[in-house]
């Protein structure tokens, strides 16, 4: 199996000795707190490279890493896209927001053993975060993996992002359809779709898209509603 140093060339990225070596200790950690709390279903090493790392670096492909770029991964998990995203590219403002406090111990814990800073973990439902002063409208870019439909989840992320910002959301064959699905909440929360990208990961039948939303017009303040209410009764 290729290494992860080249699979992240075909993205164009080039990882160091010690981002590799991170990335290492990320799969050790994992499996190991995996047994004590539930972070994911996938823990052999070479699953890990593919679906979890070299999937969150797909993300290059819509949008460009930079300095100070401030990028906030709603529901991150076990990190995913946001972590991978920090370790590669160490420029970016990262926050990586978590309703379960376990999880965000996981995250805690490895930010610290990389000694990794420019990033910060947020405990909080992400209806409660797009109210928040200094995270409302605060993002150039907004990211989420396995949250839920795109109906929904737009009401998650595009509060979050800046004018002229934009989300991305990480979906599967649904792609399309979710897309199809979200013409009113895109109208009611100021996004547009720019792309739907498809994305080919080595040895993965199924298929993976990036849909990129840029915030065209501002969020209206009664959005996101109150915690519950956009998974129960989506826009649409």
């Amino acid at each position: 199996m290729p290494t992860l140093a080249e699979q992240a060339a075909a993205f164009a990225i080039t990882l160091t000795p010690t981002q590799l070596d991170q990335f290492d200790a990320y799969t050790r950690e994992l499996a190991e707190w995996n047994e004590r709390m539930n972070l994911t279903a996938i823990t052999e090493p070479g699953a890990v490279q593919v679906r979890h790392f070299l999937d969150s670096l797909s993300l290059v492909r819509a949008f460009k890493p930079r300095e100070g770029l401030r990028l906030i991964d709603v529901g991150t998990g076990a990190g995913f896209p946001g972590l991978p995203l920090k370790i590669t590219f160490p420029m970016l403002d990262v926050t990586l927001l978590e309703a379960t406090g376990k999880k965000l111990l996981f995250l805690q814990h490895l930010i610290d053993q990389f000694q990794l800073t420019g990033v910060d973990t947020l405990h909080a439902r992400a209806e409660d975060a797009g109210h928040t002063t200094g995270r409302r409208a605060a993002y150039d870019v907004v990211t989420a993996r396995s949250v839920a439909r795109l109906p929904t989840l737009l009401e998650y992320l595009l509060p979050l992002a800046k004018l002229g910002g934009r989300c991305i959301a990480m979906k599967g064959t649904t792609a399309e359809q979710e897309v199809a699905d979200s013409r009113r909440a895109l109208t009611l929360l100021g996004g547009r779709v720019q792309h739907i990208m498809p994305v080919e990961l080595p040895d993965v039948p199924d298929k993976h898209y990036l849909i990129v939303i840029e915030k065209v017009t501002h969020t209206p303040s009664a959005y996101p509603r109150k915690a519950g209410l956009p998974a129960k009764e989506p826009l649409g």
